[in-house]
């Protein structure tokens, strides 16, 4: 990155992971979409496969730990300044996950996490992206 700006798309992991009918959401402590709640995830690191980086980055930002599957979900991730200058460009891959262990505990990129049903959902400020996923995956109708 140059003074913030990408050179380039990065990357990006979020994984899917729903244990008792609730799914595992962050809210988000960072741009792009501080405060929205979202799939919990985040970059890819060079060496790493899709299902290490999700696994690494869920421990990292909720303290569970999760085992890695398949993408189920794609898509760009491309915010523009006030400016019209690219801010932020992600090309974001969504694994489902199975849940392992642990409690969700917020770190790292996130202000809050924790499990949620279809109808806990309502009332929170979640991402369009999460929401189409959410429906994607039949866990939203």
């Amino acid at each position: 990155m140059k003074n913030n700006f990408p050179l380039a798309p990065q990357v990006a992991i979020g994984a899917v992971v729903i244990q008792n009918k609730k799914v595992l959401l962050v809210k988000r402590n960072k741009e792009p979409g501080r405060g929205d709640w979202a799939i919990p995830g985040g970059s890819v690191k060079l060496g790493e496969t899709l299902q290490q980086a999700a696994e690494r980055e869920i421990l990292e930002e909720t303290g569970l730990r999760i085992r890695a599957k398949e993408p189920v979900y794609i898509f760009d991730a491309i915010i523009r300044d006030g400016a019209g200058q690219i801010r932020f460009h992600y090309v974001i891959i969504d694994l489902m996950a199975d849940f392992i262990s642990g409690e969700p505990a917020a770190s790292d990129d996130a202000a809050d996490a924790g499990w949620f049903g279809p109808e806990e959902l309502e009332g929170f400020k979640v991402s369009e992206r999460t929401k189409d996923l959410l429906r994607k995956i039949q866990f939203l109708c």
